[in-house]
């Protein structure tokens, strides 16, 4: 349920009315809009009537249900606006939203040497990428593939971040590694495997460093909607959603199906930011570039990216991974597309 107050709404009124429903059990949280402020309601509502409710103050202009079982992650309990995921980086404050440029999200599936992380930092930071992303923690279908050499590979995502000041995205597995992933990432990622491991999500959602929530490989959406829920019940309103292809019948071609459908149906469900992964959506590097453009012009968010100096010897993925040299060339594709939907951040400057 969300109680919408008048333009202009006394802040000692919206103090009280929060404070009067926070008294039947309920936790109202307030959310600043352009013009209105919006109360919205978490908890039993289905007993309240919403005239009553409306009846305490002249302030309030009307009292809505939310009909979504995903209440905060709802566009509804935001009265229809989209918010934003604001993340500090050594750079400064970068805007996960669907009212700024698209952030790019770039590097290897997984940190495997100090050489290797620092100069594809230095190579997709020039390119224009903001965040540099990289596995400490892997987290693979075989036992015998390798697994991320764990929090050695943390002080290295650390090394590249003091030199290139890029953002930092790696996965959390175990909660039991969740203080050492956040001291060192911007944003904690919890992956497709463990979209659905509850209680990891209640521990992410209750650190302050943003989330993003990458979607099961079967999940359907109402599922990733529930799954941040989670993270989003626990405290943490800052979640980013990545789609990163889904399981279907055909996998002799690409490793995934990219769902980009679901793009234009999330901003009809959720005011929370969209990702999109080419290159797990795809598997094959050959893809990713098309995916990429498609996924701008249809209105991502943010792009993630896998580049690696060398792909042919990477030690996890490889085949979808990008050199940094077709990677430049993808991002002056990208800011032709990027501009024409006016969603183009301007280029870097450092060079390499």
């Amino acid at each position: 349920m969300i109680v919408v107050m008048k333009s202009g709404s006394p802040e000692a009124e919206i103090a009280r009315i929060s404070e009067e429903l926070s008294d039947r059990g309920l936790t109202p949280e307030k959310i600043i809009g352009k013009h209105k402020v919006v109360i919205g309601l978490v908890g039993e509502t289905a007993s309240l009537d919403p005239l009553q409710i409306q009846e305490t103050s002249p302030w309030i202009e009307q009292v809505l249900r939310v009909e979504q079982p995903f209440k905060r992650a709802s566009l509804e309990f935001r009265h229809g606006q989209a918010s934003d995921v604001v993340v500090d980086t050594p750079s400064g404050a970068v805007h996960f939203g669907q009212n700024h440029p698209v952030v790019v999200v770039a590097g290897p599936c997984s940190v495997e040497n100090e050489t290797m992380i620092v100069e594809t930092a230095r190579r997709v930071k020039a390119a224009g990428a903001q965040f540099l992303r990289g596995g400490a923690y892997k987290p693979r279908t075989s036992p015998y593939a390798f697994q991320g050499h764990g929090e050695s590979a943390l002080e290295l995502l650390a090394a590249a971040r003091t030199e290139t000041r890029l953002g930092i995205i790696t996965e959390v597995m175990d909660a039991a590694e969740l203080d050492k992933i956040a001291s060192v990432a911007d944003v904690v990622q919890v992956g497709a495997r463990n979209m659905q491991n509850f209680s990891l999500l209640k521990k992410v959602g209750a650190q302050p460093k943003p989330v993003l929530l990458k979607r099961g490989m079967s999940a359907t959406i109402e599922e990733w909607l529930m799954a941040a829920e989670y993270i989003m019940a626990a405290g943490n309103p800052n979640v980013i959603l990545c789609e990163r292809g889904i399981r279907t019948f055909d996998r002799q071609y690409a490793r995934n199906t990219l769902d980009l459908s679901v793009i234009p149906v999330l901003r009809s469900l959720t005011h929370l930011p969209i990702m999109i992964d080419p290159s797990h959506g795809t598997g094959k590097a050959e893809y990713v570039p098309s995916m990429a453009l498609a996924a701008i012009a249809a209105g991502t968010d943010s792009l993630m990216i896998e580049v690696h100096p060398n792909p042919a010897k990477a030690l996890s993925d490889g085949p979808q991974s990008l050199t940094p040299d077709r990677f430049d060339h993808l991002m002056s594709e990208l800011a032709v597309i990027g501009k024409a939907v006016n969603r183009w951040q301007q280029p870097s400057v450092l060079a390499y």
